[in-house]
């Protein structure tokens, strides 16, 4: 990916952390997931009352992007918090993890923790989870 794609794809989990409905923690997540069609599809993390129905920003993003017949991808930016402190970053949770698993190539797919343009990680999925079940 070009540098100018990451930053895109930042800037659009950053608008898409926008959208999180979390009244509960105030703990807002955007993803943005970026297809090999070239499309960008946004997440935000849901909360619910009863807890286990909350879904995360990831998988939102990957359900939305499937759903529409997407199945091949090549990166994610994932922004979240609420202190974004320069290197403090919020990593996907084990379950998103293991859902970027089944569609993700683990030596390609890039993972990149943000919290802006210009402060910012990459990893690769193999990098994150070395230990796939």
């Amino acid at each position: 990916m070009t540098d100018n794609e990451i930053k895109n794809l930042i800037s659009e989990a950053l608008i898409a952390k926008t959208f999180a409905y979390v009244p509960y923690s105030n703990f807002r997540v955007g993803a943005a997931l970026y297809g090999k069609s070239g499309n960008i599809y946004r997440g935000c993390n849901i909360e619910n009352a009863a807890y286990s129905p909350t879904n995360c920003a990831e998988r939102t993003a990957f359900f939305k992007a499937i759903s529409d017949g997407e199945k091949d991808f090549l990166a994610i930016a994932v922004t979240g918090g609420e202190h974004n402190k320069k290197g403090e970053y919020c990593p996907p949770c084990g379950v998103c993890r293991q859902v970027m698993v089944e569609f993700c190539d683990l030596d390609n797919f890039l993972v990149i923790f943000a919290n802006s343009v210009d402060d910012y990680q990459i990893f690769t999925l193999k990098q994150i989870l070395p230990y796939t079940f």
